[in-house]
């Protein structure tokens, strides 16, 4: 009987280990489903998509209405910005049939932030991705960069991805990814980020802002984040 003992711990051991993994894998993958809310993961982060069907992408023109935003440098508001950049988003999105683009306003429109009827449009929507845009402001008018904002890690890689395409197509300063629990991207059930384009406080980030060439190479850096994060390939 003392030759069998070593061997029955062996078992014993060997079925404890696979008990835990099992229970540990089991906790882990619930942590996943949890934060990812809809979908298998898969690469990236993005949820598991029908072969032929197009994404579906919200682009929310912050602001809007009688809610103005920030005051640029030029008097400007910043729901005037960013509307104007949230239509050219979706004209360049038009030439990508895998893409298809929800604003969550196409005209100077009030939309309600205590209803919260940005994410609940893009979930109602059953949307694959959202993107809030915006311009920043800040008393010292020197200030200026890029920087994207998300809440759940599963937005964490999107938020990374375009920040990185933001800074390569503005030119302008990286100011990098933080976490913050701005309702837009904390009440969705996709992937969201909030993109805070540049700085309208600072005339000359503003002067290039307010331009057509820069507000399409902008429209053009979100599409490329939005297509490399979707793994959509020319």
């Amino acid at each position: 009987m003392r030759k069998r003992i070593p061997m029955v711990l062996f078992i014993l051991s060997a079925m404890l280990f696979v008990l835990l993994y099992n229970v540990y894998s089991g906790d882990r993958g619930k942590s996943d489903a949890e934060h990812q809310m809809t979908g298998f993961l898969g690469k990236n982060g993005t949820a598991s998509h029908p072969p032929g069907i197009p994404f579906k992408v919200v682009i929310d023109p912050g602001h809007g209405g009688k809610d103005h935003g920030a005051t640029g440098a030029s008097g400007g508001f910043e729901k005037d910005f960013t509307l104007q950049l949230a239509l050219k988003v979706e004209e360049l999105a038009m030439q990508e049939p895998q893409i298809e683009v929800h604003l969550t306003r196409a005209e100077d429109q009030f939309i309600s932030s205590i209803d919260r009827e940005r994410p609940n449009f893009a979930n109602e929507l059953g949307a694959d991705l959202f993107i809030s845009i915006h311009g920043n402001t800040f008393e010292d008018p020197s200030v200026s960069g890029v920087e994207t904002y998300y809440y759940h890690r599963n937005s964490y890689p999107l938020a990374e991805i375009i920040q990185k395409h933001m800074v390569q197509g503005s030119e302008f300063r990286d100011r990098g990814v933080k976490q913050e629990d701005y309702f837009v991207v904390k009440d969705t059930n996709m992937p969201a980020v909030l993109i805070e384009t540049g700085y309208l406080t600072n005339p000359q980030e503003e002067q290039q802002m307010l331009t057509d060439e820069v507000q399409y190479r902008i429209a053009g850096s979100i599409l490329d984040g939005i297509k490399e994060y979707l793994q959509i390939h020319e």
